[in-house]
């Protein structure tokens, strides 16, 4: 699959596994949030300074649907901190995944 970068479009689009469709939703931003662009189908809107910061911390942490007390760390795949130095490298917040032809 592909992750392209809508608010950046002279970028090429990233190759990414086709389980990180499953994964991305760990890292999206909540549309309710200030600063939110309407999402199409299979967009997600990711905060610059929330990408930087898991970069960084080498994790990423998940609450769980079930229960909002339980929280985890859950350490960043080689893939996933390659995405995240791409999206901070480039300035991206807004993406879309395309599978691949």
């Amino acid at each position: 699959m592909h992750v392209v970068a809508l608010n950046q479009t002279d970028i090429a689009p990233l190759e990414m596994p086709e389980r990180f469709r499953l994964e991305v939703v760990y890292f999206m931003t909540p549309g309710d949030e200030p600063g939110a662009p309407a999402l199409g189908e299979d967009e997600y809107w990711i905060q610059l300074e929330h990408a930087a910061q898991w970069l960084d911390d080498g994790v990423v942490e998940v609450i769980s649907p079930l229960d909002a007390e339980a929280k985890a760390e859950i350490e960043l795949s080689e893939d996933q901190e390659r995405w995240l130095e791409w999206m901070v490298k480039h300035q991206i917040d807004h993406i879309r995944l395309v599978r691949k032809s």
